[in-house]
């Protein structure tokens, strides 16, 4: 077993999403160009004589879209963050190259191939310790169970994939028909599609269109079975106290966190 990461990396790859945020700017429908300063907006609302008299061209309105977007952006940037460290504690605390904890598949739109990804993945194939691989089997049985998938769909898989996310409230049907669409690919594939959130934020009818399609749905839970909550996981089946090292370190995290969003709220 590997001495735990230091917690140095780990806070890395969080503050490098994070730090994209402190960067964002409202684009006002300006397209896919850089966004658009105070000084730009002011002089833009300005020459628009309808926003000019109702009074839109103050900061306060800036400030209220650069808010309005930011939060997105600090949502988004999380998440990656989160895809980042997840896929990174695979590959170290179960000695898996970066191919091998990472999963990809082709698909064909036309003439066009498509190349579409999941944020994880443990094959029971590439597991070389033996103490880490039965540790697995034990974990992907019990999860098979739990998502209730059909004995004879079970006995195939390998392994399993994961579509990690900090939170899920979003009602984005196209997200939702998008993952739909990866799990009948995961089994077509012989693994089991699992869902890891790091917190406890999601919609009750999501989760439950998500189990009816045979995902299993981890939530960042402190406590509960390595099937139900996505630190048990890291702590009995990775090896890895995820918990322990935001725990550790949730001080250093909520002061850049603070920050940013002090910079976000500012015009």
């Amino acid at each position: 077993m590997p001495e735990p990461m230091p917690d140095e990396h780990y806070l890395g790859i969080l503050f490098r999403a994070l730090h994209i945020c402190a960067q964002y700017t409202p684009k006002f429908g300006r397209g896919r160009g850089g966004g658009v300063t105070l000084e730009q907006f002011q002089a833009m609302y300005g020459a628009d004589p309808f926003y000019n008299w109702i009074g839109l061209a103050s900061p306060l309105m800036y400030a209220a879209h650069k808010a309005a977007g930011g939060m997105t952006s600090i949502y988004r940037q999380i998440g990656i963050g989160c895809e980042s460290i997840f896929r990174q504690m695979l590959a170290y605390h179960l000695g898996l190259t970066d191919d091998q904890a990472g999963w990809s598949y082709e698909i064909r739109r036309g003439n066009t191939t498509q190349t579409l990804t999941l944020d994880g993945r443990i094959d029971l194939r590439h597991l070389q310790d033996e103490v880490i691989r039965e540790r697995v089997e034990n974990w992907l049985e019990a999860a098979k169970a739990r998502a209730a998938v059909a004995p004879e769909i079970a006995a195939q898989l390998t392994g399993a994939v994961f579509e990690v996310r900090q939170g899920y409230k979003s009602k984005d049907a196209k997200r939702q028909n998008a993952d739909i669409a990866n799990s009948v690919n995961a089994y077509q594939r012989f693994y089991l599609p699992v869902v890891a959130l790091f917190s406890t934020q999601i919609d009750e009818d999501i989760a439950e269109r998500y189990e009816a399609q045979k995902w299993l749905m981890l939530i960042g839970t402190t406590e509960g079975a390595s099937t139900q909550s996505t630190y048990a996981f890291c702590r009995d089946v990775v090896g890895y106290d995820l918990a322990g090292f935001f725990e550790r370190n949730s001080g250093e995290i909520k002061k850049e966190v603070e920050t940013i969003l002090t910079r976000i709220l500012t015009a």
